[in-house]
């Protein structure tokens, strides 16, 4: 059976206990923070020499030269050629939905021209490269290869570095073929902090990017949380989750299986309904009980809905907003008839799946917008990774000789304010200079 809390917001502590179950460790003890350290400090010291002292430590992988750790194009091509026919219609169809999902949000450069003559503007350009971290080893993630590396090309990046771990030098196939469906320029056998530490400070065969992208476990968050700064990242993700408002109206059993699909994650991944339907709850709460021992993660998704799955009820839809916008969770599925007036009051989800047919596991694979978004409530203030993220922004400023003079003159009288008197004789011979031109 599958145990699971039962919440109800007429309980007079039923927001502290939501605060509860959304509350999460990332995993950053002082063990994992002090081993990352020394990782960190290892290889931007100690290059392509540390990197293979951490590969033969942590992945059982001897090599002679970091070079060695490279998966050239042609391997890539290869496991994508070897790739069933169903198999590799599929991930070539999701790389498609993928792509042209992403290219409605590349930006363009634009400016504008005041009556003086003066443009300003923005100009929009691509990182130059770009680290892409893929999780798994031996386990086959060729969704997080597609969701990370494909905005980035969108954006019109120069380069893709990509490391995935590979114990004992194995690395799935499709991890491989999805490679070379995203157009990874680069791939080498390096995971953990160390593969993060390659990424960041470059190495005498891996070159330094800009931004590293992508999940890993404590040991990885912990090293992007440790680079940024110096190099860009995307997120410290936590555990994934759904919260689920449903009007009642739904199969039960679809909706049971929408919450394994993220329960089965990890012990940490966080399944939660909102009904105001009691009846409608409890017949769901059956259908766990029903389908759970078919499940081949089945200990997992137990454990996972004990520490923090929940079945909320609410008073009504309205109360079922209000329960959303507090967790703002990383997946939201409106499972009813009529969704589109309940989306208008959702302010804080990373993405949300509208009607009964829109299964929230469509968008971690071929739907076409990114699976990377946030978790841990970060959606409050933060989006799903997209090809802004890869593309960075300029300001413009081209004044004529008149709006150096009519902005300097602003400029002048704030400087002195501010008491920055350079700042105001800088400003300053720009007047002077619209007046000498003018005599």
């Amino acid at each position: 059976m599958a145990t699971i809390a039962r919440l109800s917001t007429t309980q007079g502590d039923f927001w502290d206990g939501l605060r509860q179950r959304l509350a999460w460790d990332d995993g950053a003890t002082s063990r994992v923070a002090s081993a990352v350290h020394e990782i960190l400090e290892g290889v931007r010291t100690g290059g392509d020499e540390a990197l293979r002292a951490y590969s033969e430590r942590f992945d059982d992988l001897v090599v002679e030269r970091v070079a060695d750790l490279a998966v050239g194009p042609e391997r890539l091509a290869q496991a994508h050629r070897g790739l069933g026919s169903e198999a590799r219609h599929s991930l070539d169809t999701a790389a498609d939905r993928i792509r042209r999902y992403h290219e409605h949000q590349r930006e363009g450069s634009w400016s504008y021209t005041e009556a003086n003559g003066t443009r300003l503007g923005q100009q929009v350009t691509p990182l130059e490269r770009a680290g892409i971290y893929v999780p798994g080893g031996r386990a086959a993630y060729p969704s997080s290869v597609l969701m990370n590396a494909i905005p980035a090309r969108v954006a019109g990046v120069d380069e893709l570095v990509m490391v995935a771990p590979a114990p004992s030098g194995e690395i799935s196939e499709w991890v491989l073929a999805a490679a070379h469906s995203a157009g990874i320029d680069r791939f080498y056998r390096l995971g953990g902090a160390h593969a993060v530490a390659a990424l960041a400070f470059g190495t005498e065969t891996i070159p330094a990017v800009d931004k590293i992208v992508g999940p890993g476990n404590a040991y990885v968050a912990e090293a992007k949380r440790r680079v940024f700064g110096r190099v860009g990242i995307d997120m410290v993700a936590g555990p994934s989750e759904i919260l689920i408002i449903c009007d009642g109206e739904a199969d039960p059993r679809w909706v049971a299986m929408d919450m394994f699909a993220q329960a089965e994650h990890d012990e940490d991944a966080r399944a939660m309904l909102a009904c105001p339907d009691a009846d409608y709850l409890a017949r769901v709460e059956s259908a766990m009980d029903e389908l759970l021992p078919e499940l081949e993660r089945a200990e997992i998704v137990r454990a996972s809905l004990a520490r923090r799955g929940a079945l909320i009820q609410v008073r009504d839809i309205s109360e079922a907003v209000e329960v959303a916008n507090f967790v703002a969770p990383e997946h939201l599925e409106l499972s009813m008839a009529e969704p589109q007036a309940t989306a208008g009051a959702i302010r804080h989800a990373g993405a949300i799946f509208m009607g009964h047919y829109s299964a929230e596991v469509l968008g971690d694979y071929c739907a076409g917008p990114n699976h990377v978004l946030p978790t841990s409530r970060t959606a409050r203030f933060a989006s799903p990774l997209g090809v802004y993220d890869f593309q960075k922004r300029t300001s413009i400023v081209d004044c004529s000789a008149a709006g150096g003079a009519e902005l300097g003159r602003v400029a002048e009288v704030i400087a002195r304010g501010e008491g920055l008197t350079a700042h105001a004789r800088s400003a300053g011979h720009r007047v002077r200079a619209e007046g000498d031109a003018g005599e």
